[in-house]
């Protein structure tokens, strides 16, 4: 892939001796461990527990193995996407704003320069004015759907005529889309081999502790993450909990539930006082426009409701952006905001 840079194109990635034994492991003595017991935690995390994690995630999605990546959290596949792809100091990324800000942040460690494109004023995606501020440097483009923090998702067929119509690699975070009845675009992988899909176990799987994300993309871009990721990005209690967790997990009935909880959180917020607007959403939370945002936060905090203040972000004037809780948490949420 001509987009790669040449060191990473050319790296000898690291690898481990029991990586490169074939045989049944024995006594080990080659990775200066300590050797006492500790659960066996005092061993270093086992390829093939990671890859049963792999296979296990990959069948769950209905996805071939060597098409996943497994990361720590989606913030280390982000910033593998500008240590894989992008020159320091010569490359830039195009990114949609307002959006997640750890596309921002991993921009500015990598050195590479950052071109935002402002959503329009429903927060539609500006097509067009992505496409023009890339340029020859260009090897990347962000664009997160379901978006955080403006909640809307946007169309896998107009994703894919991005990726068909630019050059560089085209990165699509759908940390959020098993909230939205939108679809993926990882259905349009196989046409398009320079679409990266982020997912995650944080948010409908309800393991955000354990921080396990996922790239999904052509098994040559995997392969690629999986030679410049470091040796033990995931520890062995994480990948032993997310294995048995995936097992017992009831997301499918949780997400339902999430989903009935959003709209009536929507309906009950758009009928109060001081409330401006409340944004579609296709995740699990809500961006709400308020007369006074910061009064509003500031009561919420007396009463131990923390909620994220976006108002200073850009085209979020006023809003706070509002996580989807529980019934109960939701009901408390509506209490204090009728005072």
């Amino acid at each position: 892939m001509q987009l790669v840079r040449p060191n990473i194109a050319g790296l000898h990635p690291y690898s481990t001796a029991r990586e490169e034994y074939t045989g049944e492991l024995g006594t080990l003595l080659d990775a200066n461990e300590n050797p006492f017991g500790q659960g066996g935690l005092n061993r270093y995390p086992t390829a093939a527990l990671r890859e049963q994690l792999r296979v296990r995630v990959a069948q769950m999605k209905q996805l071939p193995p060597d098409s996943l990546f497994l990361g720590n959290g989606s913030d280390e596949a982000i910033d593998l996407c500008f240590r894989i792809f992008c020159r320091p100091g010569v490359d830039n990324a195009v990114m949609i704003s307002p959006t997640y800000g750890m596309y921002q942040v991993a921009a500015d460690v990598n050195d590479v320069a950052r071109r935002e494109v402002l959503l329009d004023a429903q927060f539609g995606l500006p097509t067009d004015q992505l496409l023009a501020a890339a340029d020859d440097c260009t090897r990347l483009m962000f664009i997160c759907s379901p978006n955080n923090p403006t909640a809307n998702a946007f169309r896998p067929d107009v994703l894919a005529d991005i990726a068909g119509r630019f050059h560089g690699v085209l990165v699509v975070d759908e940390a959020y889309v098993d909230f939205s009845d939108k679809g993926s675009v990882i259905s349009y992988l196989a046409d398009h081999h320079n679409i990266i899909v982020l997912q995650t176990l944080s948010k409908a799987y309800g393991l955000a502790g354990l921080r396990v994300g996922l790239a999904v993309a052509h098994p040559d871009i995997i392969r690629l993450f999986n030679n410049v990721k470091y040796p033990y990005n995931i520890g062995t209690d994480t990948l032993q909990t997310a294995l048995r967790m995936l097992d017992d997990s009831d997301v499918l009935s949780q997400v339902q539930l999430i989903r009935s909880e959003r709209d009536r959180l929507s309906a009950q917020l758009t009928g109060l006082p001081g409330v401006v607007r409340v944004y579609p959403s296709d995740a699990n939370f809500l961006l709400v426009r308020f007369e006074h945002p910061g009064s509003v936060y500031r009561r919420l905090l007396e009463a131990g409701i923390i909620v994220r203040d976006r108002s200073h972000v850009a085209g979020c004037d006023g809003c706070l952006r509002i996580t989807v809780g529980t019934p109960e948490e939701n009901q408390q949420l509506i209490s204090i905001l009728q005072q």
